[in-house]
């Protein structure tokens, strides 16, 4: 896998957890003021969110990069 390849992956796997873990923690406020969403969340802590999901995403592509540099799924044709 090139560094660019790696890159993108990381990126994409990146953007699959962090969405994922969006809704997690989420609670509306109890009362919303006017012209708010009564849907958005009262403390969304996207910080801590996307800390969370660079440590997954790390994790999720340390085993994509092991799958294909020990080619055990190929993506070469034979």
């Amino acid at each position: 896998m090139s560094w660019y390849t790696g890159v993108m992956v990381y990126v994409i796997v990146w953007w699959l957890v962090f969405f994922t873990a969006l809704p997690f923690g989420a609670r509306p406020p109890e009362q919303a003021e006017p012209g708010h969403d009564v849907g958005a969340p009262e403390k969304p802590r996207l910080w801590m969110k996307a800390l969370i999901s660079s440590l997954i995403a790390g994790v999720l592509f340390a085993v994509i990069y092991y799958v294909i540099d020990a080619d055990l799924i190929s993506f070469r044709s034979m």
